[in-house]
């Protein structure tokens, strides 16, 4: 359908109703924010449950990156196919039977399907939402209502640091887990009852304009230079879905003695960052471009990341509340990713484009919890702490240098892709 004639309903529609029609989808891209962290908060709780190592819970976080990944093509085309309000609907469920499934296994292979499972209902949040803004928004309200859309979304990313944190301490894990469960299957019965989409007037037209074409993913995946820019942005999510998503919480608490609770505000600070960042990089890339800029960004997390992991003398909130909030906003990077790639893409790929480079963006981080949990277990030193193993900070360090490292490689490749164009114009 085209955006004339969704306009043209959605002019019989109050704002009110479009509103709420907006709210239920937003509601679980929010949620699934919370979904995708709490593991981070019961890191040791988890090991000891199944008695596994860095490498196995690395393996476990990143369950969860797979599924979301994997299906952001396949959503997009159910989308089109059954529309937001099964799709959603379905994807809650399944998030709120997974999540009950992992509180009450003991089972490594179903603890495993559980957060595969989790992650491919997550999938569905930003995909529907954005799905229900173009039916009833006007064009003209997309930009703005999408950004709108990732700056509430990020407090649900807030909500899962100090305040999950403490209701984990409060309740216990498997409590914390069967109400995420529980509030996760009431959104997705609320969104069957409520959530509609506007009636078709030309369904036929809809289906020619929406249908995905298997010759636009290959021509996406055959082009070297979105392939580098698709590379650059796996490469530059380390801090964020490799150090907040999971291993920050346990790092800051060893690095710095702090309470877990008191290290999950602090990471929170790079979601309270990344609620800034959006604008504050859109207005840069306005004047230097979004290759540069984002180039610039690896750098200043490779440096920030640095800084983080080889000078821990003391603790004080104030420089890593700082120096969290600058990572945050360098990791709204991502947003410049996306108008990156649709430049390189005629308008026709747009949709396919920004389906597969969000699933290269999550994908990152199961390459990070992977990687990262192998380097703990390669650089361990070999103590025990009640049968369980003891990673210190000869550990992490080594582990988490990861991040900057890759940063600094993303940064380089970004730069190829910024001389390529430069070179094709």
């Amino acid at each position: 359908m085209s955006y004339q004639n969704v306009l043209s309903m959605n002019q019989t529609h109050p704002n009110s109703l479009r509103y709420l029609m907006w709210a239920l989808p937003l509601s679980f891209f929010t949620f699934q924010f919370i979904l995708r962290l709490w593991p981070s908060l019961m890191m040791q709780q988890i090991m000891q449950q199944f008695t596994i190592d860095a490498t196995s819970f690395g393996l476990l976080a990143s369950a969860y990156y797979y599924g979301y990944a994997g299906m952001q093509i396949p959503i997009a085309i159910l989308l089109e196919r059954f529309g937001p309000r099964h799709v959603l609907s379905g994807c809650a469920v399944m998030c709120g039977l997974a999540t009950i499934l992992f509180a009450t296994t003991n089972n490594w292979s179903l603890a495993l399907i559980s957060r595969f499972l989790i992650g491919v209902g997550s999938a569905g949040g930003i995909l529907a939402t954005s799905k229900v803004l173009t039916q009833w928004f006007p064009k003209e309200y997309y930009s703005r209502m999408i950004a709108f859309t990732f700056s509430v979304g990020l407090m649900g990313a807030v909500f899962g640091g100090k305040p999950t944190g403490q209701l984990v301490s409060d309740w216990g894990g498997e409590q914390v887990a069967l109400t995420l469960a529980f509030i996760s299957l009431l959104i997705g019965l609320l969104t069957y009852l409520f959530l509609r989409s506007p009636k078709m007037v030309d369904r036929q037209k809809q289906t020619e304009e929406s249908s995905f074409k298997f010759a636009d993913l290959k021509q996406l995946i055959t082009s070297p230079t979105f392939i580098l820019l698709a590379t650059a942005n796996l490469l530059m999510v380390g801090a964020l879905e490799g150090f907040a998503d999971v291993w920050g919480v346990n790092y800051l608490m060893i690095a710095y003695t702090t309470t877990k609770v008191d290290a999950a505000e602090l990471v929170s600070f790079i979601f309270i960052g990344m609620l800034f960042g959006g604008p504050i990089l859109n207005q840069l890339s306005m004047n230097l471009g979004n290759i540069r800029v984002i180039g610039l960004c690896g750098v200043g997390i490779a440096v920030g990341f640095s800084y983080l992991l080889l000078f821990h003398e003391s603790y004080d909130v104030l420089p890593l509340g700082i120096l969290f909030f600058g990572v945050g906003i360098l990791c709204c990077y991502q947003v410049l990713m996306f108008s990156a790639a649709s430049e390189l893409v005629p308008a026709q790929l747009l949709g396919v484009t920004i389906a597969f480079m969000n699933g290269i963006n999550m994908l990152g981080g199961s390459f990070f919890h992977s990687i990262i949990g192998f380097l703990m277990d390669h650089f361990w030193t070999g103590d025990f702490n009640e049968g369980l193993r003891h990673y210190s900070l000869d550990s992490y360090t080594p582990a988490l240098m990861l991040i900057p490292v890759c940063a600094v490689i993303g940064s380089l490749l970004a730069a190829t892709v910024g001389l390529r164009v430069k070179r094709a114009v």
